[in-house]
């Protein structure tokens, strides 16, 4: 993987998370996240739910696979980017060694979490296929 890609994926502050559910529906969300030892990560967060049941996790549950964009543009097309990245998906509704890293990662990564760390299930996708484009100019 290209350096410049490594340095995007850490520092961009949301990412477009797709899923497929059973029915063939793709649902995709924002998403905060970190990577931590070659896998996408995050976890369910205080921040207001429709319900307890996320469909998201439902569907990595049932298909094993994810896919994550993460771009940034502004004005200047010159600086324009794009990551996307499918891999492997996995939920930890328990407490391992991953969900810790990843939970420590994400505090780490965002203010917001220092006060109120985010305590739901984890969810991780493998940079299995990673795919990138940028501008001539970045």
């Amino acid at each position: 993987m290209e350096p410049w890609i490594e340095d995007a994926l850490r520092a961009a502050p949301v990412a477009r998370l797709a899923t497929v559910g059973g029915d063939g529906a793709v649902r995709l969300v924002p998403f905060c996240f970190v990577v931590v030892d070659g896998w996408i990560a995050s976890a369910v967060d205080h921040k207001p739910k429709r319900h307890e049941r996320l469909r998201r996790l439902d569907d990595i549950d049932a298909t094993g696979a994810a896919t994550v964009l993460v771009d940034h543009y502004e004005e200047d097309w010159s600086r324009l980017w794009w990551i996307r990245v499918r891999g492997r998906a996995v939920v930890h509704r328990m407490e391992t060694a991953d969900s810790k890293a990843a939970r420590a990662a994400l505090v780490a990564k965002y203010a917001q979490y220092s006060a109120r760390p985010p305590m739901g299930a984890v969810y991780r996708i493998a940079l299995d296929e990673v795919r990138a484009w940028r501008s001539s100019a970045t």
